[in-house]
């Protein structure tokens, strides 16, 4: 069966460090730009940072140098090192499988179900 596992959530204090991680299973993450989404309370969905086979990755703008997107093919696992948190950054994190190169909705064939980020200030 096809999917998405993330883990590494948690609640933690602003200028903190955090590292997601998202197993695949039923495919290989290198046959697809993977990517990490997020939604925090009353806020629409994001995309965060996408990244393709030749490890040449895309960040959104409010990034800012934080954030470290990865993939590691022989664990068939994505990840998201994350560092200098702030209350902003509270959101459920999503992994997905996509086929086009952006940080849209658009042509996502896989979705996680999610892991929570909580940034206490």
């Amino acid at each position: 069966q096809v999917q998405l596992v993330e883990s590494g959530g948690a609640a933690v204090q602003a200028g903190g460090s955090l590292r997601l991680s998202c197993a695949a299973s039923g495919f290989f993450v290198r046959d697809y730009y993977m990517a990490w989404f997020r939604q925090g309370p009353g806020k629409e969905r994001e995309g965060i940072a996408i990244i393709n086979r030749f490890n040449s990755a895309k960040y959104a703008d409010f990034v800012k140098g934080r954030f470290t997107i990865s993939e590691d093919d022989a664990k068939n696992t994505l990840y998201l090192q994350m560092k200098n948190l702030n209350p902003e950054d509270t959101a459920m994190n999503y992994c997905t499988a996509n086929q086009k190169w952006s940080l849209t909705t658009e042509r996502i064939r896989t979705w996680g179900q999610g892991t929570q980020v909580t940034v206490s200030s």
